[in-house]
């Protein structure tokens, strides 16, 4: 797990950037990597959950030797102010899907000896099958955040730069387009169609 000094360093860097933490969802049977998920509940200014990994830059990831200031992230990912997230809403399988795939990519990179970066794309699987009940979305795209401030990207601490990235679910043909087009395609096409990390399980695919 991370240290107290580094989860107060991490909880202040939400808060100076986003807000206050309203609630913290523990993992109750950590594997290696410990990951929770923190959750900043909607203002005026901003209508929508914002929710934040802890535990991902515990160790780090598996980055290409001239890309070391990458070795540490975090994921974050947004839901609307309608999304059910109070008592174990989130544990049921049509609300807590964003959070599962938050905890699976955190840990992913750290399992797998690999590691993620933005413009990765992830499938569920091959063939892949959709992310969760209530959408036909069925690959993940990390990207750097859209909406926060830019300040929120990076968090310098004692180990390094902890980069804070967005999961962003996409469709096959999305991520097919990324991978012919490279991710600055697609994440140009997403920016058009005001595509965020505030995700809208229905959204229309921008690569039909």
């Amino acid at each position: 797990m991370l240290s107290d000094q580094e989860l107060g360093e991490l909880e202040h860097h939400i808060e100076q950037h986003i807000g206050p933490t309203e609630n913290v969802l523990h993992e109750l049977i950590p594997d290696d990597v410990h990951v929770d998920v923190h959750i900043v509940a909607p203002t005026r200014q901003r209508n929508y959950f914002t929710l934040v990994t802890s535990g991902m830059s515990e160790h780090a990831m598996s980055v290409p030797e001239k890309m070391a200031e990458l070795r540490f992230a975090e994921l974050m990912m947004c839901l609307p102010a309608s999304w059910p997230v109070e008592g174990d809403a989130l544990d049921d399988e049509q609300h807590g899907w964003p959070v599962f795939w938050l905890r699976m990519l955190a840990k992913a990179p750290h399992e797998h000896r690999t590691w993620f970066g933005a413009g990765h794309t992830i499938p569920n699987g091959d063939p892949a099958e959709p992310l969760g009940e209530g959408t036909r979305m069925c690959c993940n795209l990390i990207r750097n955040p859209v909406l926060p401030p830019a300040g929120f990207r990076k968090l310098q601490t004692k180990r390094g730069t902890v980069n804070f990235y967005a999961v962003v679910p996409i469709y096959l043909q999305e991520m097919e387009h990324a991978l012919a087009n490279g991710p600055a395609s697609l994440e140009s096409l997403l920016d058009q169609n005001q595509v965020t990390e505030l995700l809208d399980p229905r959204r229309k695919n921008v690569c039909p």
